[in-house]
């Protein structure tokens, strides 16, 4: 049975913001007409409450681009933000001003598919989130916005195919890790050209910290801890012209690792032991910046410091893709974080995903349609042993190595359900690597339920080298990690229904601009068959 898309349900959202107007029924337009008074029944419900002029642009209104993403067979989200003074605050009138926004099959804009109107709000930093429905399943479709006379550039997007359909080849890439300060987005204009089916995102947007006047390139202010803060660091981000081509080629997929709102952070607990009560402040105006920077549904609108992002896509009968979100619900990092040989991290009570998600994750990969199985994470569930550099910090307690009984119920929940090709995909490490994942690592001949692909950074860590010095020591300790590059760049995945093939691409430099890439190695892995096998 082919699933298609349902509209939220408002009275969530209105927990957290004023309503969406454009997801009101009849009869609350008409309750909120009876409010402001009977001539509001006569005015277009969208302008209900909109500043009577349009605002006079003294500077290009959409500077931080367009983008795309969470695409359906029938739907997909399309975004922008009016900030014509992006560095000063965005520069708007603190009113509700209407965008139009338009769909096309091309990119010349000569058959128009889908058009209409919506509400920039100053609530949402004027950010602006349409979901666009009732488009063709697996197509490549053109958007763009207006407003007072000004045009947005045109995005490239395209929805996904029907869930029952029989789909012979997708293209992915992934990437994360962009710390504007280590160098350039090289690696994003990379992946913008070879015009991805979609983009999965795993983390580290942006990064929090002050200025480095030693970097390569400096942000502007101090450390992010208002929303104002975290509004002009996305401004910076995405001011800047390769991450800009990336969205306006193709649909992201997102999810947010720890440095969009601090680093390392765990669930209720920052890394300086911030009363709880204080850093929710923190990660409330995070969120709210997050999602009014990215392609997300108006589900995902945080409720106070909360927000919802863990979700499930169907790309026809050949892939299942399950986001996790593996900050917001975990146990505190065991053992004071850091590597710690650690016996706390066994605990039972150590939880990456809490138990909500962990339960809607388990029910979701028992009711697998696609031929592959996919998980778009943070944080590499692999081990990653470090004795020969220190046995008494052995592992990492910020990834699933700190949560080592999370990690077993999710491998013994693939190998229940039978879910035998199975893709991880995860990043926040700053290196490329592919590796089998066994049921008990210290065991090379134990059961392998999957392959997990970690994309390097776009920029975070410099240059990079071939090979880290780390991973020269420590290879032999860690039999099951069959690839890997300390290179900065991304993941460009082929599926099909006989396998996955995955590039990891790098950039040789990104402490110079424009730099070719190239593919430092390729890795197969057949279907029904959970293994690496080198290219």
């Amino acid at each position: 049975m082919t699933t298609r898309y349902q509209p939220d349900n408002p009275c969530r959202m209105i927990r957290a913001y004023d309503r969406t107007l454009a997801r009101l029924s009849r009869r609350e337009w008409l309750n909120a007409a009876w409010a402001l008074g009977a001539a509001a029944v006569l005015q277009p419900a969208l302008s209900i409450g909109l500043s009577a002029q349009a605002p006079r642009f003294s500077a290009d209104p959409f500077p931080l681009g367009v983008a795309s993403g969470d695409p359906l067979s029938n739907a997909v989200v399309i975004w922008t933000r009016l900030a014509p003074e992006p560095l000063a605050g965005g520069g708007m009138p603190m009113t509700n001003v209407e965008v139009a926004w338009e769909v096309a099959r091309d990119d010349r804009f000569a058959s128009v598919v889908q058009n209409g109107t919506t509400v920039a709000r100053p609530e949402l930093g004027h950010s602006v989130h349409v979901d666009v429905t009732g488009l063709a399943p697996d197509r490549e479709y053109w958007y763009r916005f207006r407003v007072g006379g000004e045009a947005s550039e045109a995005g490239r997007t395209r929805t996904a195919p029907l869930d029952a359909a029989r789909i012979d080849r997708l293209r992915f890439g992934v990437c994360g890790c962009a710390h504007y300060e280590f160098g350039y987005y090289t690696a994003y204009r990379r992946m913008a050209e070879e015009h991805f089916d979609f983009v999965v995102h795993t983390g580290d947007y942006i990064y929090e910290g002050r200025a480095n006047p030693r970097a390569v390139r400096q942000h502007r202010g101090d450390v992010c801890y208002s929303l104002s803060d975290y509004r002009a660091r996305y401004a910076q981000y995405k001011l800047d012209p390769d991450l800009r081509a990336l969205h306006a080629s193709a649909p992201f997929v997102v999810v947010p690792d720890d440095h969009e709102v601090m680093d390392n952070y765990a669930g209720d607990h920052d890394a300086r032991d911030t009363p709880p009560e204080v850093f929710f402040l923190r990660r409330a105006a995070a969120y709210q910046a997050y999602y009014e920077h990215m392609p997300l549904r108006a589900s995902a609108i945080p409720d106070g410091s909360h927000i919802r992002l863990y979700r499930r896509l169907q790309f026809g009968s050949l892939l299942d893709l399950h986001l996790l979100d593996t900050r917001q619900w975990r146990s505190d990092q065991a053992c004071g974080d850091g590597y710690r040989t650690c016996a706390d991290a066994r605990a039972s009570t150590q939880t990456i995903m809490g138990g909500a998600q962990e339960s809607w994750l388990f029910r979701s990969l028992a009711e697998r349609r696609g031929r592959w199985t996919m998980i778009g994470q943070q944080v590499p569930t692999f081990a990653i042993d470090r004795r020969s550099i220190d046995p008494n910090a052995r592992f990492s307690m910020d990834r699933w190595d700190g949560y080592v009984e999370a990690r077993r119920r999710l491998y013994g929940r693939l190998r229940e359900v039978g879910a035998r090709s199975t893709i991880v995909l995860s990043g926040d490490i700053h290196q490329h690597y592919a590796s089998e994942l066994k049921m008990d690592f210290a065991d090379p001949k134990s059961a392998t339920v999957g392959v997990e692909l970690t994309n390097s950074s776009i920029s975070s860590g410099g240059d990079g080298s071939e090979v880290s010095m780390d991973w020269q020591r420590i290879r032999g300790d860690n039999p099951h990690v069959k690839f890997h590059s300390n290179r900065r760049g991304y993941i460009a995945c082929t599926v099909t229904p006989e396998e996955v093939r995955a590039n990891f691409r790098i950039v040789e430099r990104i402490s110079v601009p424009d730099e070719s890439a190239r593919t430092a190695g390729s890795v197969v892995v057949e279907a029904g068959h959970p293994a690496v096998n080198l290219d």
